[in-house]
């Protein structure tokens, strides 16, 4: 389901315009998306939590060379799926 197709169902669903429901759609996002790049979580009980982990650097073979390279460090996201989701999911 694209962007587009998730806007004309949520706002199917709530009554709302599509106009409406594209802008909180894209607040919300936004809101995530500062959230985990302040290092916060974001939980949403029963669908899951958004969180970030830290990698550290480290040297990575090149498949079927014998290069290795620096892989730098970074902050990654993690999704961990909620037990309504799940269960959701799962039938």
């Amino acid at each position: 389901m694209k962007k587009a197709e998730f806007v004309q169902a949520v706002a199917e669903k709530a009554g709302l315009s599509k106009k409406d429901t594209e802008a909180v759609l894209n607040a919300a996002l936004e809101t995530i998306t500062e959230a985990l790049a302040a290092g916060k979580s974001v939980s949403f009980i029963g669908f899951g939590t958004f969180t970030t982990a830290e990698r550290a650097a480290r040297k990575a073979k090149v498949p079927g060379t014998n290069r290795v390279v620096d892989v730098p460090a970074t902050r990654a996201v993690k999704f961990k799926v909620g037990k309504q989701l799940k269960e959701a999911v799962a039938k």
